[in-house]
Order: structure tokens, then sequence, then C-alpha cells
């Protein structure tokens, strides 16, 4: 059956598109019809389930509940019943490697974590734990909504049924041969590519990838290190709420401000629960974008093996006009096998040379052709991978500056209240 994707872009013509082609490009995709603005996409809840896996042993796993609702008919005030089915994580996971096989000049969102990373001491690594399995909740409802608004992945076929049939999806998507073709994928890009001419412009985007994978995973660091200090700090101020607990019991003068202190505190030292849970809401939008560095090289690899393959066709196509000529002219410019067998042992006779000719000659034809296809599949990546890197750069600006101010004002709030906690206790022990 059919794969569910577009028609690709016909514009083959140049070696690269012009910058200016590319930002009417863009503005034309913004412009496209996604499925965003046809399906409203949510999770509404996590259930807990147990079963067996492929190797028939039990298993505790985690099923997500997506549901999908027309946006016209929410437009137009009516609230229908959603209709909802369940998935789990690692069809998630198939739907992403299908995209990723299928659009591979596509920046494709990325998953939430399997397993927590850049966790403080604190926080739980187990996959069940519930927090957890609320983050991934809201990390592939995220990764739903990515892919539902992109202008070009929304438009699949096998994303729609992902989306909207409990059965038959799956077979519809292994229909379309993606296993194959990631297998084959991954062979070839495991080789070293020694391209010769290389766009810049994806070797600095695969540079980027790897610096923004870098300082990304360095402020996670950073920011796990300084939540087990903070929830230290905090915690320890319980130690001033039971000192000024206990003390209040002797002090007939000073117990009531000092119990009153003592409550302050208590409060003080629980509150950091909950602001740590919300840090890690900002963590977790940080990781989107750490993960998306392998979605950026991905790109730049696909790039690559275009490129490459165009340079090989190329390359043997010069080596079999340059045989043509040789024959043609009984003259040798190389040192070859074929030009020491006929010093020793003759020339061949010409019905021999007119059938080498001949067959050259449809090998330079069908190479020819070869070098055109791989040229324009070339061209034809370069020009929408570059369109859908400038689109996903916007993005990138957008959500990484709203996730630090917002963390930056979440640090403003925690220290206003602690300034209004050592505030109230200041008034308790006025009071005394």
């Amino acid at each position: 059956m059919a794969d569910g994707r577009r028609d690709p872009s016909d514009r083959t013509g140049g070696s690269e598109p012009a910058e200016d082609d590319l930002e009417d490009d863009g503005k034309a995709t913004k412009a496209a019809s996604a499925l965003s603005g046809r399906l409203e996409v949510s999770i509404a809840e996590t259930e807990k389930r147990n079963g067996k896996n492929a190797v028939n042993m039990q298993e505790t796993f985690t099923v997500y509940l997506v549901e999908t609702r027309p946006t016209e008919a929410l437009a137009e005030g009516r609230n229908p019943a959603p209709d909802s089915l369940w998935r789990r994580y690692s069809e998630f996971e198939v739907l992403r490697s299908y995209l990723l096989v299928t659009y591979p000049a596509m920046v494709v969102s990325p998953l939430p974590e399997k397993r927590a990373e850049f966790v403080w001491h604190k926080l739980s690594a187990d996959n069940m734990d519930p927090d957890f399995v609320e983050r991934r909740r809201v990390g592939l409802e995220n990764f739903l909504q990515r892919v539902t608004s992109h202008p070009v992945l929304s438009n699949d076929n096998i994303l729609y049924r992902f989306l909207t049939e409990e059965h038959g999806w799956k077979e519809a998507v292994y229909e379309t041969g993606f296993q194959d073709k990631a297998d084959s994928r991954l062979r070839a890009l495991s080789a070293t590519f020694r391209v010769r001419n290389p766009d810049k412009r994806f070797v600095d985007m695969k540079h980027y990838s790897d610096e923004l994978q870098s300082h990304t995973s360095q402020l996670l660091r950073a920011r796990a290190r300084v939540a087990d200090r903070l929830y230290g700090v905090y915690k320890v101020h319980g130690n001033y709420g039971r000192v000024f607990s206990e003390w209040s019991v002797l002090e007939k003068q000073m117990g009531d401000g000092l119990q009153s202190a003592g409550h302050h505190m208590d409060a003080y030292a629980a509150s950091i629960d909950d602001i740590l849970e919300e840090a890690e809401h900002y963590g977790d939008q940080l990781k989107e974008y750490l993960f998306y560095a392998e979605a950026l090289r991905a790109v730049c690899r696909k790039h690559e093996l275009s490129q490459y393959e165009l340079e090989v066709a190329s390359q043997d196509l010069v080596s079999k006009k340059q045989q043509r000529e040789e024959l043609a002219t009984g003259s040798v410019r190389t040192f070859s096998l074929k030009g020491m067998t006929s010093k020793l042992f003759g020339q061949e006779a010409p019905e021999q040379r007119e059938a080498r000719l001949h067959l050259l000659e449809e090998q330079i034809s069908e190479g020819e052709e070869a070098v055109k296809e791989r040229r324009a599949e070339c061209q034809v990546h370069v020009y929408s991978a570059w369109g859908d890197v400038q689109r996903f750069r916007q993005q990138k600006d957008r959500d990484i500056r709203e996730a630090l101010i917002g963390y930056a004002l979440m640090q403003i709030n925690m220290c206003k209240k602690g300034v209004q906690m050592w505030s109230n206790t200041k008034e308790c022990f006025l009071k005394m």
C-alpha cells in the first residue's frame, strides 16, 4: 500500500536553493494546512497494565490514552465526546522511526526520555514512578502536537491512522517497508563518508548540533546539582522549626512567638518539594532540545549520504567516459590491467572492440541517468531540509527563550517566598 507521503518537490534545478527562495518556501510552509488545524490531540491519562512481552514473560507497562476532537466542532461551540485509544511508549517509537525513515529531510521531534536522566538524588529514576510517568505523558503529548502541527509530517496517512485507529495502523506502517529502509540506511550511515564537496551549511549544522547537545547537557547537570543543594538548604530549615517548637514549651512570654516561627520554618522546608517539581517541567523542556540534537544530525547524515552517492556516481561516469576515449583512440592515459594485457597479447579484434564500445556507451548512458537522479535527489533534500532547519531554528529560539525566562521567574518567586517567610518570622519575634 502507499506509505501516505506527499509528492516530493520537483524543484531540482541549480546547485543549491537561494536564501530568498528558502524564505518564501518557509512562508508557504507556515501557510500549509496542518493536521492540528483539523484535529485537537491530547493525552488525557495514563494506566499501568500487566501483560506478556515478545518472549512470553510477564511485564508491567504504562499505556497512554490518546484523545482526538475535530476542531471544527469546537470552533462552532460544540464539545463532542473525544475519540480515544490507548498507546504504549513502544508504539510511539515505531511511529517516530517510520517518520524518520520516510521523511529524512525533516527535523522530527524527539520522544521524551524512556528512563529519567539528569536526576537529582531525591528524584526517582524508576520509569514506573507516578511523577516520571506524568512527565512522560506531557512529553508524549508535546510530541504529538509537534508532529500534527508540522507542515509536512502532519499530512502523513500513517500518523492519522496512529491517532484514530486502535488496530491496523501498525500493520499499515510495516507494509510501507520502512524497516528495510531503516536497516539499509543504518548500515550505510555507519560507514565513514568521505564526501569531497559537502554543503558547508550542513557541516556547520552538524557542528552546531554537537555544541547544542553539549551545552544543554551541561546546563541540565548544573540544574540537577542546584536542585540537590536547594533541597538540602530548604529541608535543614526544618531543624529551626523543631528547635523553636521545643523551645516554646519552656517559655511563657516568648512561647507563642517561637511556636509561630517554628510553623513558618516547617512550611518553608516543605515548600521545596513543589518548587523542584515545577523546576522539572523546565528541565524537561531543555531535555527536548538535548534530544533534538540527534534529529539534526540525522538530517545532516542524510545529506552526506546523498552527496556521497552523487560523487560516487559522478566518478564512475568519468571513469567510463575515459575508458571509451581510450578505446576509441587506442591510447591509454593511466596504468590499467587492460592496457598491460594489450601490450602482452596484442590488440583485440575489431569486433571485440566494437562490442566493448557499444557496452560502454550503454553504461555511460545509464551512468548519466544515475548522476541526474542522484543530483536531483541531493538538491531536493538540500532544499527541503534547509527549509525545515529554518523552521526548527525559529521554534528552538522561541521555546528555549520561554523556558529560561520561566525558570528565572520561578527562581525569583522562590526567593520572594523566602523573603516573605523570614519577614513573617521577624514579626513573630517582634511580638514576643
